[in-house]
């Protein structure tokens, strides 16, 4: 019996030692930004406006025998030496890629694609409005998404609960609800450049009575030389009884001036639903630009709303001036 025991032992050290021996690329990259901005309208009041964030990306991927494994931890001290980002693929090749997202990857579904408009830094809703489209949170999210013929599919399931769940952990206790997505982005045959993306959400709730949260959000996307137009249609509506409904209609153009330089203009109409009342519009409207040199980047964004957050007559207003430093 003891040599049985020391030959298991023996066996289990080999696969360990053979399986540590395979080849691995690490790689460390990071960015410092430091940001001014205010805040303007109705409801907001400008603080400090200056802002700063240091992050370091952690990665490593090897081939594991039936794919190639890639896991990226990032550190971020923006919000108190939290975790920006930290999740796990597998690419099987033809076979697509799983994912686990524990936070913050934005990996696929509709969380990954809520707005791809072009832009030069910020999505138009950017400090004013929203993006209005619910997603499969990226906390403890699995992941599959592959391409076939061209097309670019991906799925995502979440159980709630708090991200960052350690292994052999149930987290989340007394979550009553869950979410799924679907995405899927096709280039147009014979119209080089045109692209069309759709994908919807559905949050489904235990409780009998609550009925399904839904949301859904297209895209029509034209890359033309230096120049990118695109169109986003999304809706959301809340299962509860006399919620309110949101659809929003944004329309953005892209253009680089050269290899450093681009701007953008946007602009967006989010029509909220009151069933007991006047539906009201939101209307917000976003320049960006942004130029680099080598690993700097400056950027810029000015936004402002009407009627903000569907409330009639409220304003808002965003400024933010970014620097960044690549490493």
């Amino acid at each position: 019996m003891k040599n049985m025991k020391k030959v298991g032992l023996s066996a289990l050290a080999g696969s360990l030692v053979a399986f540590s021996a395979n080849a691995v690329d690490m790689s460390v990259t990071g960015n410092a930004e430091v940001t001014y901005t205010t805040n303007g309208g109705t409801n907001d009041v400008t603080g400090n406006p200056f802002g700063s964030n240091n992050s370091i990306k952690f990665s490593g991927s090897g081939d594991v025998g039936f794919g190639t494994a890639t896991v990226v931890r990032t550190i971020n001290d923006g919000q108190g030496s939290a975790w920006l980002s930290a999740y796990t693929t597998l690419d099987m090749g033809a076979m697509g890629t799983l994912s686990h997202d524990s936070i913050g990857g934005g990996l696929v579904g509709t969380t990954a694609n809520d707005d791809i408009l072009p832009t030069a830094y910020e999505e138009v809703w950017n400090g004013v409005s929203g993006a209005s489209v619910l997603g499969a949170a990226s906390n403890d999210t699995i992941g599959y998404s592959n391409t076939v013929m061209g097309a670019t599919f991906s799925l995502a399931q979440t159980k709630g609960g708090t991200g960052g769940t350690g292994d052999g952990g149930n987290d989340g206790e007394g979550v009553t609800s869950h979410g799924s997505d679907w995405h899927v982005s096709v280039p147009i045959p014979y119209l080089e450049g045109l692209t069309i993306a759709y994908g919807q959400h559905k949050t489904e709730f235990a409780i009998q009575t609550e009925n399904d949260d839904t949301s859904s959000v297209g895209h029509i996307l034209y890359d033309m030389g230096p120049m990118s137009i695109g169109y986003r249609h999304a809706e959301q509506q809340d299962g509860s009884n006399g919620s309110n409904g949101l659809n929003v209609e944004a329309y953005a153009i892209a253009f680089n001036l050269n290899d450093e330089m681009s701007v953008s203009l946007a602009t967006q109409d989010t029509e909220y639903d009151v069933p007991s009342g006047t539906n009201v519009t939101e209307t917000v409207d976003a320049v960006n630009a942004s130029y680099t040199v080598g690993a700097a980047s400056v950027r810029a964004t000015f936004s402002e709303s009407d009627n903000d957050a569907g409330q009639t007559g409220d304003t808002d207003e965003h400024m933010e001036l970014s620097l960044v430093l690549s490493f």
